[in-house]
């Protein structure tokens, strides 16, 4: 038996959203049996332009009964059913999330028509549920009210038990197909494309942008996972509606798709990811040449259009090292911008700074000095190759590290992995770095030291 249900809402997720009209028609998978249909109290306000679009004000619904007052008559009516709706995941979830609020524990089979749709009678314009009642010659008797759509759910329903030749239906209904919790507009072959390996994966909308990204050490069982449940926030519902592609990169490590995920989020932007997107508070030291002919080291916030030949992230960091290398090389603290006042500089009487900074010393032997300071601070950051496993046996991965900074990372013959840095770098795409790209890096080859190569020049 199954149960076509239609909900009218007053918005789009149902823990925030009561139920305002509700129509449950019984089929036995020949023709309609019963039906049940009743105005619903959602004891919260029905915003003005779902009134306009369903007909339901709030004085229609100010006498009807509570939800809590139908729960049980409801729940009797659909726990023994196979449950069907257009876009099922949305009236499961109010009416799981009520039902429960209510002591009833709804746990049925679903069937979605528009996925069924889809499948069984494909090539159609659209199918949203008025446009495709359209193209199919079904009347809604009273479109957006809950038994009208349900009806018309009712009819299309037993078109598609007649159409369905290669027995979608029951494959849909398969404990083992997991078909039904997929999102409505999410063709199952973009699943079944899915490798069972690490990588990255992308969400995309009606328009294929992409507006998720994320990283897996299994990319099938973690995409499955985004669709493991149906919880009624507004985020993971709109998220649901939203997904109508997936693509996919594989990766030959986990560690190569932390750092992919890192980058394309910072590339893309995507709108349902929030961490990774947050503005990073990260400093560096910089160089440059004042209007007298001395160069200076400055500590300032990093931003998009500089580049930095160090970076902190913290600003202490960046003051403390600056202190050092003035201490080690004689530079003028108040060339550096350590000493910001107009008194004189307080590291002449210490024999530190030789008077740059009042033109005394030439800009030529001051530099010279500044430069000597840079080249040993770049001296000192490593230098390394992250070698792993490739994406197939004949290739080995390979992330490069220069002078500290993440440079790019890509794949190689096995044979080829001990060539100089110069050839390897063609086998290597660039990708930009962060501190959390970075980190990651440092990391994995702490905790793997056997994996770290020096470079060879």
């Amino acid at each position: 038996m199954y149960a076509i249900v239609d909900i009218e809402t007053t918005g789009s997720h149902a823990s925030a959203n009561g139920i305002t009209e509700i129509a449950i028609v019984i089929h036995n998978g020949r023709e309609i049996v019963d039906k049940f249909q009743t105005l619903i109290n959602p004891k919260i306000s029905i915003p003005i332009y779902i009134q306009s679009l369903t007909g339901i004000s709030n004085e229609m619904v100010s006498t009807a009964p509570t939800f809590d007052q139908y729960a049980k008559e409801i729940y009797e009516l659909l726990h023994d059913k196979i449950f069907v709706a257009h876009n099922v995941n949305f009236d499961f979830s109010f009416l799981h999330y009520h039902l429960a609020k209510a002591g009833y524990n709804l746990h049925t089979k679903k069937l979605c028509t528009v996925r069924l749709s889809r499948k069984i009678l494909p090539g159609l314009p659209s199918y949203s549920l008025g446009k495709l009642c359209s193209s199919l010659g079904i009347n809604i008797l009273a479109r957006h009210r809950a038994m009208g759509d349900a009806e018309a759910t009712a009819v299309l329903f037993s078109m598609l038990l007649e159409n369905d030749q290669e027995g979608h239906i029951n494959n849909t209904l398969n404990p083992r197909s997991k078909e039904q919790s997929l999102p409505p507009h999410l063709p199952k072959e973009d699943m079944d494309k899915l490798p069972s390996v690490a990588g990255i994966y992308y969400f995309h909308n009606n328009k294929s942008k992409v507006i998720y990204v994320g990283k897996a050490k299994n990319i099938k069982k973690r995409v499955s996972s985004h669709f493991a449940n149906n919880k009624p926030g507004k985020q993971k519902q709109e998220f649901l509606r939203d997904v109508h592609h997936i693509s996919f990169q594989e990766c030959g490590t986990e560690l190569m798709a932390f750092i992919l995920e890192a980058v394309e989020i910072k590339r893309l932007w995507p709108a349902y990811n929030r961490s990774l997107k947050r503005f990073e508070h990260t400093y560096g030291l910089y160089l440059f040449e004042d209007q007298n002919g001395y160069l200076r080291m400055a500590v300032d916030k990093r931003n998009k259009f500089s580049k930095p030949f160090y970076t902190f992230n913290r600003v202490l960091e960046g003051h403390s090292m600056i202190k050092n290398l003035i201490g080690e090389f004689n530079l003028c603290p108040k060339l550096c911008f350590v000493q910001k006042n107009a008194e004189p500089c307080i590291s002449i009487n210490e024999q530190i700074c030789k008077q740059a900074c009042q033109q005394i010393e030439s800009p030529e032997c001051y530099n010279q000095r500044v430069l000597d300071a840079i080249n040993n601070l770049k001296a000192s950051l490593p230098g390394f190759l992250l070698v792993d496993d490739g994406r197939n046996l004949a290739e080995k991965s390979c992330i490069l590290v220069e002078n500290g900074h993440f440079y790019g990372m890509g794949y190689v013959s096995a044979n080829e992995i001990d060539q100089d840095i110069s050839n390897l770098k063609k086998n290597l795409t660039p990708y930009p770095s962060n501190d959390y790209i970075r980190n990651l890096i440092f990391n994995h080859s702490i905790q793997f030291p056997f994996k770290t190569r020096a470079i060879l020049d």
